[in-house]
């Protein structure tokens, strides 16, 4: 059975994660904070902190997103990912910005830090490395339930 392509999103995604990692961060897509939100990348770095980074393949995926604002609660730093054709200047200047393609990517800019508190920190951690544990099991087990 043939792999199912990666949609350009999911590319985005793909390199966001290679380069992340070679800043010594772990990385999980599509977790699920809260229901109706789902983060395309959620990042954890050496010292605890947590990056929230949504992928965006298009102007118009850009513009039908309203629930962005969302995700700043759920992170220390929010960035877009985006490939080099991106219209950047429709992004907010006060968030993070990464060039990425299918293979890699680079901060262009930091997103400002916002600390997540203490109960919400810990909360985020929990969800992070039970859906990377469920996610490994899954890669181990491929017909084992996945509870998504």
């Amino acid at each position: 059975m043939p792999d199912t392509p990666l949609q350009p999103g999911q590319l985005l995604a793909r390199g966001v994660c290679r380069h992340l990692r070679g800043h010594d961060f772990v990385t999980v897509v599509e977790l699920v904070p809260i229901r109706g939100l789902r983060v395309d990348v959620m990042a954890l770095g050496p010292k605890g902190e947590i990056w929230v980074i949504e992928c965006k393949s298009s102007r118009t995926d850009f513009i039908t997103d309203h629930k962005w604002r969302h995700y700043l609660d759920w992170c220390d730093r929010f960035f877009w990912a985006v490939d080099s054709d991106f219209p950047t200047e429709l992004l907010p200047d006060d968030t993070g910005l990464i060039l990425a393609d299918g293979y890699d990517g680079e901060i262009i800019r930091q997103g400002p830090e916002s600390r997540l508190p203490p109960a919400r920190r810990k909360a985020v951690v929990q969800k992070f490395a039970r859906h990377a544990a469920i996610r490994a099991q899954i890669a181990r087990d491929p017909g084992s339930v996945s509870v998504f």
